[in-house]
């Protein structure tokens, strides 16, 4: 009998299910599509669904390579980033189904990880705080982690709580510039001083930048990763200063 795999679900599964819609919508429309004609311009329309359709396609399939394989490969680089000692405790904002939470647990021997979210199951398939503390129990992590409900936005911990902060792909899911403001400077009053922040996005990310800094961190944005990660990811690092 084969044991029991953690899933670390689908990311953004209605983007995807969408793409998929409108590519085959694409390809069925364009056999009736005509050639138009607008004065001495022409313009064959069958061609442009086709490719636009084609790109649909495969902007999905970008996606769920994504999900299955490229995302654990962009873990292990966010984590590569802290130099570890074992006893950190850390914070994974918007933690799913637990990947970088969990990733982060592993490197741990005293210290402690935690993961918060609010468990929107547009932002991840089947995601629910049940799922992240099964793949929790098969990754073995179970006395290192503790998984709560939490908004990044107003978080509850004390001031000055975590060594590291992760996140990836979870501020743009915050609908406007103030609550991502907000849930930067709450990253930095949560991080001790000389504590580090590791956060992943696909957009935003110069707001981002803007917002650690205002808070009084500094923070640096790399370039997009363009191999291993669909839509391309940018990491942003941030170290709060220690104290005087």
């Amino acid at each position: 009998m084969n044991a029991a795999k953690p899933d670390y679900g689908i990311d953004a599964p209605g983007v995807i299910g969408n793409l998929f819609l409108i590519g085959l919508a694409l390809f069925a429309l364009a056999r009736f599509l005509p050639v138009v004609s607008l004065g001495s311009v022409t313009f064959v329309l069958r061609p442009i669904a086709i490719w636009t359709g084609a790109a649909c396609l495969l902007q999905g399939v970008a996606m769920i390579l994504y999900a299955k394989i490229g995302k654990f490969r962009h873990r292990d680089r966010m984590l590569a980033r802290v130099n570890w000692t074992g006893n950190e405790t850390v914070l994974d904002v918007g933690t799913g189904r637990g990947l970088l939470m969990i990733g982060a647990a592993r490197k741990l021997t005293t210290g402690k990880a935690v993961g918060i979210d609010i468990w929107s199951k547009d932002d991840l398939s089947g995601n629910s705080q049940e799922k992240t503390l099964r793949n929790v129990e098969l990754e073995r992590v179970s006395g290192r982690v503790e998984v709560t409900s939490d908004d990044a936005t107003a978080m509850h911990f004390p001031d000055a709580s975590f060594d590291v902060v992760l996140s990836n792909l979870c501020l743009h899911n915050i609908p406007n510039r103030k609550g991502r403001d907000l849930a930067c400077r709450e990253i930095v009053r949560v991080l001790k001083p000389g504590g580090r922040a590791i956060i992943s996005d696909f957009k935003n990310t110069a707001n981002y930048l803007a917002a650690f800094q205002s808070a009084g961190a500094t923070a640096s944005r790399g370039g997009p990763d363009l191999l291993h990660t669909f839509p391309p990811l940018r990491i942003v690092e941030v170290v709060k200063p220690s104290a005087s």
